[in-house]
Parts: structure tokens; sequence; C-alpha cells
């Protein structure tokens, strides 16, 4: 798991389930997209230059046109809606989470 940046992130119509495309900068591992099922807590306009943690290490995952290479991570609300986790300080992007 690492801390990335959100560069981008855009409506994406296409997919099954509500969900917002996401490029992140992952600092020395580069720049990763991600499909994120987080439309009932977010938009896109409000996700760019967040910190947020992603698993880095899982094989691609084709959703739709889309390829997603890392999955974000959030915890489920009372309501199921996802919340995403970060980090309270600044640390740079690619850090290990430990």
């Amino acid at each position: 798991m690492r801390v990335g940046v959100v560069l981008e992130a855009q409506p994406f119509p296409e997919a099954r389930k509500p969900a917002i495309k996401l490029s992140i900068d992952f600092g020395p591992l580069g720049i990763k997209r991600s499909s994120a099922q987080i439309t009932e807590r977010y938009v896109p306009g409000d996700l760019v230059g967040r910190r947020v943690i992603a698993v880095v290490n899982f094989p691609p995952k084709r959703i739709g046109p889309f390829v997603s290479e890392v999955l974000v991570l959030g915890a489920y609300g009372a309501g199921g809606e996802v919340i995403l986790l970060r980090p309270d300080f600044e640390v740079d992007p690619g850090a290990r989470i430990g």
C-alpha cells in the first residue's frame, strides 16, 4: 500500500455502477489509474490534490473501456458509502504504509 496524490478525476459514465476515474501520482512508482465507486460522497473536482491510500501491486483490471491499475482504499460508512482513507499529515507520493 502506498500514498498517492490525485492528479485528475473524471466521471466514468460507462461503468456499470457509478464511479470516478482517477489518475494518481505515486512518486517513484509513476502515475497510475483507478476506477473508484465513490460517487455518493465525492465529486471529481473535490478530489484533485487529495492524498489517498491505494494497493499498488494488484494486477490491472479492465472495467469496460478503462484499465484500473490500483485499488484506492476506503472504509464503509453507515449507509454503505465509501469514505476514502488518507494520511493525517502530508507525506511524499509513493510513501509506504506501515
